[in-house]
């Protein structure tokens, strides 16, 4: 028969181990599901756009670098920061053949409202039924979270990004693409 000391050590060090399993999540998991695997193929998709030209494909930016960021709202502090300082960081983006795209379940008109009053002249995608957030590992309910990824030329995701801070999120990003470019570069 166990003793009392022996069944709370037993109770005590399976909390503890449990615990310790809650804190340390694998790296393809964040908060939203399951990640994209790095080093494969993107999830692909088509999405509206506010820009007037319809539809954007993933597809359409072979060649390119893509800046894939997903936020959770149009006209909130930190969506609108993020997106002015991707804004301002646009030149040196455009420099190194890359595009941002902004990914949200916000639908087209707000997007197009929330351009025009922050002078965006990159893409906002509507996805309004949060699917391809979910295929990214990025939907919370019923909001994209804040989750970026950085895609390749040829379609391969190579970076993601899931604890973002707006304020410096942008720099960030600019210094792994440069890292990565390098790499492919000499590789």
């Amino acid at each position: 028969m166990i003793g009392r000391r022996s069944l709370l050590r037993t109770l005590i060090a399976t909390c503890l181990v449990i615990v310790a399993t809650l804190l340390v999540a694998p790296a393809a998991l964040a908060l939203g599901g399951k990640q994209p695997p790095l080093n494969e193929p993107a999830p692909e998709f088509t999405l509206p756009t506010n820009s007037g030209n319809g539809n954007v494909a993933l597809s359409q930016y072979r060649g390119k670098w893509v800046v894939a960021y997903f936020y959770p709202k149009d006209f909130t502090s930190g969506c609108t920061l993020e997106a002015r300082r991707f804004q301002q960081d646009l030149p040196k983006y455009l420099e190194r053949n890359t595009q941002i795209l902004g990914i949200s379940a916000d639908d087209i008109d707000s997007h197009a409202k929330f351009c025009d009053s922050e002078g965006l002249t990159f893409p906002l995608l509507a996805d309004v039924d949060g699917s391809v957030s979910k295929a990214y590992g990025s939907w919370l309910g019923y909001v994209s979270l804040r989750h970026t990824y950085i895609i390749d030329p040829d379609g391969i995701l190579r970076e993601r990004f899931v604890g973002v801070n707006p304020a410096i999120h942008s720099v960030e990003v600019l210094a792994r693409l440069e890292e990565l470019q390098g790499v492919a570069a000499n590789g």
